[in-house]
């Protein structure tokens, strides 16, 4: 799935480019001196397109490309085997327990003093 998963990737970024090289290459409706000033030209800015010519339809193409690339990346990342469900703290190791200090055995068991605790000054943040 690695090697899939990178050519899908190569021919998306392929068809990007493709797309603003075609976008920055066409001639705009409305790129005529004339229709902003309203001369016999301005007529045709609203009307009809006629037909496309090979820069557009080459555009659309590269668009279909696109898209279509870019709903295999969604299907293939969605259908991996090892997706994590979770976030990246998920993912982190929990910290070892302190290892519990050994009682000699010869000696008696001998009741605990509470140990006397500092209590932490008001500005600062719990361990």
């Amino acid at each position: 799935m690695g090697s899939l998963f990178n050519l899908v990737i190569v021919v998306q970024v392929v068809s990007a480019i493709a797309i603003i090289g075609l976008v920055l290459l066409q001639h705009g409706k409305g790129a005529d001196m004339g229709a902003a000033f309203g001369s016999g030209a301005s007529g045709s800015l609203f009307g009809a397109t006629g037909s496309s010519n090979f820069m557009s339809k080459s555009t659309g193409v590269a668009a279909a490309i696109f898209f279509s690339a870019t709903l295999a990346l969604s299907y293939i990342t969605t259908h991996q085997t090892n997706n994590v469900s979770g976030g990246v703290m998920d993912k982190a190791l929990p910290a070892a327990p302190a290892a519990p200090a050994a009682a000699p055995a010869a000696a008696p068991a001998a009741p605990a003093a509470p140990a006397a605790s500092t209590p932490a000054p008001a500005n600062s943040i719990p361990k």
